[in-house]
């Protein structure tokens, strides 16, 4: 294990342990995960138990807790931080290092109000969360375990703690960038732009300005992962510059949720009481946030002129990223110009609706392009039947436009649309049965989210509609 982040000079970051817990079991191990870094799940012992919680650190590591700032719902929030997060450091791999970070691992000087822990209800959702983002081919953080402990925790009730192991090839993110601008501190500011140029960008030294190649290419990733969480109807929830990855991965799972009963104004952050981050402002919120980096790096650019042209990048990418996808995932070979027409009628009627999101697009797959006969399945999902047959007749005759062949598209369209993602309801199961020890839950759904684009006829109930109760569910900025 080494540790480059503890390289930068000790400003960036404050050397800690984590804080014991007591009495540490597992919980969950995602294998593939564990395969990624060359570790055998069978072969963790108590020994390895112990380095998984905090409770002891491996001979070579380096833990510590790194400081950043950020924007919070669209507001300065200033000095922020790992307040719950210790970086052990990184291990080799084929694909270069990975970052090992314990997440709920004790306090730490970022913790400001908070308890520096995690329960176990929030550490479920993070595992399965980002193995199933990684699944279906979105770049994502990845988590490696998570060992609980009796202790309680405070939340809005009595809770029990958990450690995270998260992996990612950095955590640095926007916030770390903002936090050395608003300091005005262009010293540190460049430090930290040359050692993400240099670790994970290397061919930009080849660019006359490799920080203005440097917000481009972010910008870019950024523009492209929204369109992959649009796509298949993921929201963050929680979109703050602290939140937003510098290598363009989805960062930090909160209050995170899968579109079920398509609204393109759903929230699904109970505490985002003005819908900053709704599905349908998610693009938006991307472009803005990639302007607060770039204000950020504006000092190391040395033009406010060059900066702008790094972010007009966006909403090209973010605009030619969806169309490709959409027209994936309706089996659409070629673009024509009547597409967009067709595309934006489909969404007003999965929104007048409220179809699920999810299951419409597997079922479209099944869509016969000469005949009607099979459209039960599909169209059962939507209440204003007349709506649904008059878009499915313009579909078809899309079809037959460009001589798209039934059985082929159908193998084409379930490669790129998911029967399978994490629905809200899914996780507060595997959560029930966890609180009272009961684990398998978890176990079955890695299983299940690890092939989503598969049929499993033997796991048919957790691509259903959820049930009446799941419509009650919220999910909040509480962990």
């Amino acid at each position: 294990m080494d540790n480059s982040f503890a390289t930068l000079p000790p400003e960036f970051y404050t050397r800690l342990m984590p804080t014991p817990l007591p009495a540490p079991y597992p919980v969950a191990i995602s294998a593939n995960a564990a395969r990624l870094i060359g570790i055998d799940p069978a072969a963790i012992d108590a020994d390895a138990l112990d380095v998984l919680v905090g409770n002891r650190v491996p001979e070579r590591a380096k833990p510590l807790s790194a400081v950043y700032s950020g924007h919070q719902f669209g507001v300065w929030a200033g000095q922020l931080g790992d307040g719950r997060a210790i970086l052990l450091g990184d291990v080799p791999t084929a694909n270069g290092p990975i970052e090992l970070q314990l997440k709920g691992a004790g306090l730490t000087p970022y913790s400001r109000m908070g308890d520096g822990r995690a329960v176990l209800r929030s550490s479920i959702r993070e595992l399965l969360c980002s193995e199933a983002m990684h699944a279906l081919g979105i770049p994502t953080t990845r988590a490696l375990s998570i060992v609980g402990s009796d202790q309680g925790i405070v939340r809005e009730t009595i809770e029990t703690a958990a450690v995270v192991v998260r992996m990612a090839p950095t955590f640095v993110r926007f916030g770390s960038f903002e936090h050395w601008f608003y300091r005005n501190d262009e010293a540190r500011l460049r430090i930290l732009a040359d050692y993400v140029i240099d670790r994970f960008y290397p061919e930009l030294r080849e660019d006359e300005n490799p920080y203005a190649a440097l917000l481009e290419e972010v910008t870019r990733r950024t523009a492209r992962l929204i369109a992959q969480w649009q796509a298949v109807g993921f929201m963050h929830g929680v979109m703050n510059t602290d939140n937003m990855s510098i290598l363009g991965q989805t960062l930090d799972y909160g209050p995170f949720g899968f579109m079920e009963a398509f609204d393109a104004q759903h929230i699904c952050n109970h505490t985002d009481q003005g819908g900053r981050y709704s599905y349908a402002m998610q693009p938006q919120i991307g472009h803005w946030n990639c302007y607060a980096l770039a204000q950020a790096l504006v000092p190391l650019i040395g033009s406010v002129e060059r900066t702008q042209a790094a972010l007009d990048v966006y909403q090209g990418v973010f605009g030619a990223a969806v169309d490709d996808l959409l027209h994936a995932k309706l089996g659409l070979n070629e673009k024509r110009e009547a597409d967009r027409a067709l595309l934006d009628d489909m969404f007003s009627m999965l929104q007048a609706n409220h179809a699920d999101f999810t299951l419409f697009f597997r079922r479209l797959g099944g869509l016969q392009a000469a005949s009607p006969a099979g459209d039960e399945p599909l169209r059962d999902l939507f209440i204003d039947r007349p709506a649904f047959d008059a878009w499915a007749g313009r579909y078809r005759e899309r079809l037959r436009a460009e001589n798209s062949a039934d059985a082929a598209r159908q193998v084409a369209m379930n490669a790129v649309n998911p029967k399978y993602v994490l629905r809200n309801y899914l996780a507060k199961v595997a959560i029930d049965k966890a609180q009272h020890k009961d684990f398998s839950e978890i176990e079955r759904l890695l299983a299940v989210l690890d092939r989503p684009f598969d049929e499993q006829p033997e796991n048919e109930n957790y691509a259903a509609l959820p049930p009446d109760w799941a419509a009650g569910l919220e999910v909040s900025c509480s962990s």
